[in-house]
């Protein structure tokens, strides 16, 4: 019995992987997924490796886990692999407050974000 298969999400020569809880804000996280965006995988883990952002490092094991899932569950060609989307959003948002003075309070809003990486197996020409 139980739950019907789901069909898959991306194509027959694609591979997903997503992250849903990367601390820091979209639009942060989005300027590093920009860098990848329709490059070759190999190319695409250098950039993230030797990048000066703070959200590249879990931009790269997110990037890697999809060549892992194109690799072992996809049965696809690693060195042929292309980064067809890497699609960012918003998650939740952790509030706290802080003291200030004269007996008031600000709210310090701490964002977390999502971040889906598809890559393609593409043809060589």
């Amino acid at each position: 019995m139980g739950k019907p298969k789901s069909p898959r999400k991306v194509g027959d020569n694609e591979a997903i992987a997503t992250a849903t809880m990367i601390r820091g804000s979209a639009q942060k996280l989005n300027l590093v997924a920009g860098l990848i965006r329709g490059r070759k995988v190999e190319d695409a883990l250098n950039i993230l490796k030797f990048s000066k952002k703070g959200m590249a490092g879990d931009a790269y094991k997110v990037l890697a886990s999809a060549v892992a899932n194109a690799e072992n569950n996809h049965n696809l060609d690693v060195d042929a692999l292309v980064v067809a989307e890497a699609s960012v959003g918003k998650s939740i948002t952790m509030k706290r407050f802080a003291t200030r003075a004269r007996g008031r309070s600000t709210r310090i809003e701490k964002p977390f974000s999502k971040l889906r990486v598809v890559v393609r197996e593409q043809e060589e020409a």
